[in-house]
């Protein structure tokens, strides 16, 4: 077997180790950061903290709305009881009562405008709350596929490193650290193939004799332009 050859196959293994692990990595990433169910929790939040503010909100208008009222009772109370006999004592109770009244008036209408943001914030509480509920379901739904996905690379995995450990172990300690070291210059690529008198690679092309050395020689033979070992059949 050519040099060539014993690190082709390692590179072929190593090859589809890296797409396993890149899959691998992707995978992690959506199973533990996933970006629609944080967003709808954030909606859910918002909508909590709106509602409270809304309850809150409406609490402090009727508040507002019966305090007026008992003041509005206590004016009528003065007025009409029967007390009060001086003319202009009694034209000022009325006149403090018309103002009450119109206060009341813009009172009971802020209480109103209370009333029915309440209601928008609980409708929207809901639809918040039935949100999460279905994208952690479709979650749920796609991370039993990507957990099974997952289990399978990780048994493909160890098999691949099971077959680079046999790999591995044919090839001479010098080509192996020539390889190694070509693996991280280019990206993971040492080895590549010739097609039509060209690196694969990086797409060089070779002279005849070039071509004819990655094809037949038992020496390692590299591209002239990117420095891959190069194998030809």
């Amino acid at each position: 077997m050519s040099y060539a050859l014993g690190l082709y196959r390692l590179q072929q293994v190593d090859s589809r180790i890296d797409q396993v692990n890149t899959r691998l990595d992707a995978i992690r990433t959506v199973l533990e950061n996933d970006s629609s169910t944080r967003a709808a929790r954030a909606t859910l939040e918002q909508a909590e903290k709106s509602l409270r503010e809304a309850e809150k909100n409406l609490r402090t208008s009727e508040a507002a709305s019966q305090a007026q009222r008992i003041k509005l009772e206590q004016t009528e109370a003065s007025l009409y009881g029967g007390r009060v006999q001086n003319p202009k004592e009694l034209q000022d109770l009325q006149n403090e009562l018309a103002a009450l009244k119109r206060h009341l008036a813009t009172l009971e209408d802020s209480q109103l405008e209370s009333m029915l943001t309440l209601e928008t914030a609980r409708e929207e509480h809901k639809a918040a709350l039935t949100n999460l509920s279905q994208v952690e379901g479709q979650f749920i739904s796609q991370n039993a596929s990507l957990k099974s996905e997952q289990d399978t690379l990780q048994n493909n995995l160890e098999n691949l490193k099971a077959e680079r450990t046999a790999t591995h172990s044919t090839i001479q300690q010098a080509l192996l650290e020539k390889y190694e070291t070509l693996r991280l210059k280019r990206r993971g690529l040492a080895v590549t193939t010739v097609s039509d008198q060209a690196c694969d690679a990086c797409g060089a092309g070779l002279t005849p004799a070039q071509a004819q050395s990655a094809r037949i020689s038992t020496q390692l033979v590299e591209c002239p332009s990117c420095g891959r070992i190069l194998f030809s059949n």
